[in-house]
């Protein structure tokens, strides 16, 4: 397989895993563009590279910004804006997943806190209700505990061990 081939390989298949940590393919695109890119790229380079609109490339950049995964970086000589991805996986899953339980987790968390807090009138399906959300809701704090403790090491033998369990 020529350079080409495996770039746009690498680029669909990152685009398509997108929707798995929660942004779409052609944010994912992007994203996959500039990690494997040696240098700063502009809006125009990315939207010839994907071949998609400068609607489009420039509301995924905001979103990609927006989630502390790209950056905008000073090309000196350059009025364009250029931008940059973080390079090393560990920091980019360390982002990605601190996001995630910001926007995805802590929403939900509070919501089964509200409705395992509500008013128990003494009916059954009142403390059915009660009892199996706040043990969702123990769950859910639990694991975001458990992976916010994860995602703040930085890789030491605990994350290190932890990561090859799961491989």
């Amino acid at each position: 397989m020529e350079y080409q081939e495996a770039k746009n390989k690498f680029i669909s298949t990152w685009g398509s895993l997108g929707t798995l940590w929660g942004i779409n393919k052609a944010m994912a695109q992007i994203q996959a563009l500039l990690f494997i890119s040696t240098k700063p790229l502009s809006m125009e380079d990315i939207m010839e590279d994907l071949k998609i609109s400068r609607g489009n490339t420039s509301m995924n950049l905001r979103q990609l910004m927006d989630w502390g995964i790209v950056t905008k970086v000073l090309v000196s000589g350059e009025r364009k804006e250029f931008f940059t991805t973080e390079k090393d996986v560990q920091e980019l899953a360390r982002v990605i997943a601190k996001e995630r339980s910001r926007r995805e987790i802590k929403p939900v968390i509070k919501v089964l806190q509200d409705v395992s807090n509500i008013k128990d009138d003494g009916t059954e399906k009142t403390k059915a209700l009660i009892k199996q959300t706040k043990a969702l809701h123990d769950l859910a704090e639990t694991a975001d505990s458990i992976m916010n403790k994860l995602v703040n090491q930085k890789q030491n033998w605990l994350t290190k061990s932890v990561l090859k369990l799961i491989k």
